[in-house]
């Protein structure tokens, strides 16, 4: 693992797919610590221990469910989290203590963004770190692709392109200062921007995805 902020975590990399990186993002609280997407690497588990463990997981779509679900479950003893509409896939390896629903939802802190698109469920979740900075999770809403080009996360059979667009038009409503996607094809899976530069990798992504 690697710290890449006062509070945020990166878990070590993993490719699920030819060309094709994820990480998994702890960050860390008093109250308690909660992993953003998912993570199989087991070398991450002592640090994880050290930094006070996991209380909550919380998944921003069905793509991130696996066998490591049940594995944090039982080590960290983490509460789990998806959106309603993608339970049954998390079940299928471990079942979910919590549902998200509809956006506005708040849940310790965590502001909770249903943004259907790349999948029904897909979500969104941003938080305030250290210093006051906004952290905005993306999934694979919004991704970063080579070259540091943000794009939507449409796959053609696969995603529904008016809910997508639709919601990147809620991410522009938004303010980060640090952006954070799930998968990403380039050499990091994550940004800080400015007001200015988020509204334009919006545009751009918004145009490219037509």
């Amino acid at each position: 693992m690697q710290q890449i902020l006062p509070d945020l975590w990166e878990t070590d990399v993993e490719n699920p797919a030819p060309g094709l990186t994820t990480h998994a993002y702890l960050f860390t609280r008093p109250q308690g610590n909660i992993m953003f997407y998912n993570t199989s690497q087991s070398s991450s588990w002592p640090v994880i221990q050290k930094l006070g463990g996991i209380n909550r997981q919380l998944l921003s779509h069905q793509d991130e469910v696996g066998q490591s679900l049940q594995t944090i479950r039982e080590r960290f003893k983490a509460q789990l989290g998806i959106h309603e509409l993608e339970r049954n896939d998390a079940a299928k390896f471990c079942e979910p203590d919590l549902l998200f629903r509809d956006s506005g939802q708040s849940l310790d802190g965590v502001n909770i963004i249903h943004t259907p698109g790349h999948t029904p469920g897909s979500t969104c979740f941003q938080v305030t770190g250290q210093g006051g900075l906004s952290y905005l999770f993306t999934g694979d809403t919004l991704y970063r692709g080579k070259g540091g080009i943000w794009r939507a996360g449409m796959i053609d059979g696969y995603s529904n392109r008016p809910q997508l667009h639709n919601s990147l038009q809620i991410l522009k409503t938004l303010s980060p200062d640090v952006v954070i996607s799930s998968a990403f094809t380039g050499d990091s899976g994550y940004q800080r921007v400015t007001h200015n530069q988020w509204q334009q990798l919006l545009d751009n992504a918004l145009n490219e995805l037509g």
